[in-house]
C-alpha cells in the first residue's frame, strides 16, 4: 500500500464530537461501519472508525498552524482505519476524559500515546504496544537535579494531568502542578514556574528543539514505558483487528514512513 502523510481538518473532530456527544447511550457495539462497507468480521454500526486523542501532544497529535489535526497517533489512526475497512475519525477529548469517554461510546479506541500500566488495564483492553518510549526529567540549564534522584519535598514537579508521571513523581515530592498537556508544563517550566518536568522522553525533544525551549534532560531514562492501542474492556474482535491491522502496516513499510516522517527513526523499537 501506498500510505501517503495526510492532516485532517480539525472542524471535522468538532462535528464528530458534536455528534457523538449525543450517541452515549447505543447499545454495545460500537460505531465502524456496516455490512456493505468495513471488515464484515467486526460488529460495527456506522461508517469510520474513530478514535480519541488529546490534540495537545506535539508531535503525537496536535493542531498546527492552518488548525488542522496532525501528529503521528493520527496518522497510525488513519493508516490502521484503512487497514480495517473503514474511513478513520480523530476525536479530540481532554486526556483526564479519555477512559471515561471510551467506557460511554463516545468513540472506538483510543490512539492517543497511552501507556500500558496495570491499573489501565483494569479498565481497558490494550493492542500491542504500536510505540516505545519512556519517562524523562527536563529541566533548565542552570538546575542543580541532575536526574530523578535529585526531586525531593522542596522541589516543584510540572507534569499532564492524568498521566502515569503523576503518578511516578509523587513518590519524589508532592509538590507537583498539573497541565492539560505536556508542552504546557514544558513551556511553563523554560519560562521559570518550575524545578522540572517528567514528561516523554520523545515529547521533550521534539519541543525544546521545536519551540527553542531552553531546556536540558537531566539523567537517563526513568523507566521505559510501552504505549497502546485502547479499546472498551472485553471487546476481543476489535482488539484482534486492530493487532492485525498494525503488524500489516509495520510489515508493509507504512508505520516506518509514518515514524520516520516525524522522529527520524522507528519507535517501535527500544
Amino acid at each position: 500500500m501506498n500510505y501517503s502523510l495526510k492532516k485532517w481538518s480539525l472542524v471535522t473532530g468538532v462535528l464528530g464530537m458534536v455528534f457523538l456527544a449525543g450517541c452515549g447511550d447505543n447499545n454495545d457495539e460500537i460505531g465502524g461501519g456496516n455490512e456493505n462497507e468495513g471488515n464484515d468480521d467486526l460488529t460495527l454500526d456506522g461508517e469510520t472508525f474513530v478514535y480519541a486523542l488529546s490534540g495537545e501532544y506535539r508531535p503525537f497529535s496536535y493542531v498546527d498552524e492552518n488548525g488542522e489535526l496532525t501528529g503521528f497517533d493520527v496518522d497510525i489512526g488513519m493508516a490502521i482505519a484503512e487497514e480495517l475497512g473503514y474511513e478513520g475519525e480523530p476525536y479530540r477529548i481532554s486526556f483526564s476524559g479519555i477512559i471515561p469517554g471510551l467506557q460511554d461510546d463516545r468513540y472506538d479506541a483510543i490512539i492517543g500515546s497511552m501507556g500500558i500500566t496495570e491499573e489501565r488495564q483494569e479498565t481497558v483492553d490494550f493492542s500491542d504496544p504500536y510505540y516505545i518510549s519512556g519517562a524523562q526529567v527536563y529541566v533548565r540549564p542552570d538546575s542543580d537535579i541532575a536526574s530523578i534522584d535529585d526531586i525531593t519535598e522542596d522541589v516543584n514537579v510540572a507534569v499532564a494531568l492524568a498521566t502515569t508521571y503523576e503518578a511516578m513523581i509523587e513518590d519524589y515530592t508532592t509538590d507537583v502542578s498539573t497541565y492539560d498537556s505536556d508542552v504546557v508544563a514544558l513551556q511553563s517550566l523554560d519560562q521559570g514556574r518550575h524545578d522540572a518536568v517528567v514528561t516523554d522522553r520523545l515529547i521533550g525533544l521534539i519541543n525544546l528543539e521545536e519551540q527553542d525551549l531552553d531546556i536540558v534532560m537531566a539523567g537517563e531514562l526513568v523507566d521505559v514505558e510501552h504505549v497502546g492501542i485502547a479499546v472498551k474492556k472485553g471487546n476481543e474482535e476489535l482488539l484482534e483487528a486492530i493487532n492485525e491491522a498494525l503488524q500489516t502496516i509495520k510489515d508493509n513499510g507504512t508505520y516506518l514512513e509514518i515514524s520516520e516522517h516525524y522522529f527520524d527513526e522507528d519507535i517501535s523499537q527500544e
